[in-house]
Formats: structure tokens, C-alpha cells, sequence
């Protein structure tokens, strides 16, 4: 008996935190499309990076990078990051490129 309540206990965890990571992509997404929006710039995709447990800066904090490929000309591609912890955008980070 306690086997298959700690078997179902072990799932419902795995679906929950698998549950919080999608609501956490599609709010990336979300930021992202919204801030090339406004910087009249075109979208390519948007790409899971990893989970991290530390900053750069050394602090002890979950956080996980999107990246993403934006265009500016339409004919070049550039790669940016944003760094998500938990439900709300820290860091977004765009490299030098063509105004449109």
C-alpha cells in the first residue's frame, strides 16, 4: 500500500513541476515575442536553454535561459537570452545589430 501511494505521490511531483515548466515557456515566449514587438524586430524561434542553479553574479538561485533568434533586416539572424526566474523575466539580453 505505502509503494503505491509513494509511486503515485512521485508522479503527481513529476507532472506538477512538469506543468510549471511548460507555464514558465510559455510566458518566455510570451516576453520575447512581445519585446521584438515593440523593437520592430521579427522573431525566428524561441529555444530552451537549461535550468541553473547559481547566478553569474554567485548567488544561490533556480533560474533558466531561453534563447532566441530574432531578425532585424530580414535577412540576418542574431541569437538572444533571456533569463527567467520562476514566473517573471530577470535578464533580457539582445546583441549589437541592424536597426530596422
Amino acid at each position: 500500500m505505502n509503494d503505491y501511494l509513494l509511486g503515485i505521490l512521485l508522479v503527481c511531483l513529476f507532472s506538477y513541476a512538469f506543468w510549471q515548466q511548460r507555464r514558465q515557456a510559455e510566458i518566455a515566449k510570451h516576453v520575447i515575442k512581445r519585446q521584438c514587438d515593440q523593437l520592430n524586430l521579427q522573431l525566428v524561434s524561441v529555444s530552451f536553454g537549461r535550468h541553473h542553479l547559481k547566478t553569474p553574479q554567485g548567488e544561490w538561485r533556480w533560474h533558466t535561459v531561453y534563447w532566441f533568434e530574432f531578425s532585424a533586416l530580414g535577412d540576418d539572424c542574431y541569437q538572444g537570452q533571456l533569463v527567467m526566474q520562476g514566473f517573471r523575466a530577470q535578464k533580457f539580453h539582445l546583441p549589437p545589430h541592424h536597426l530596422p
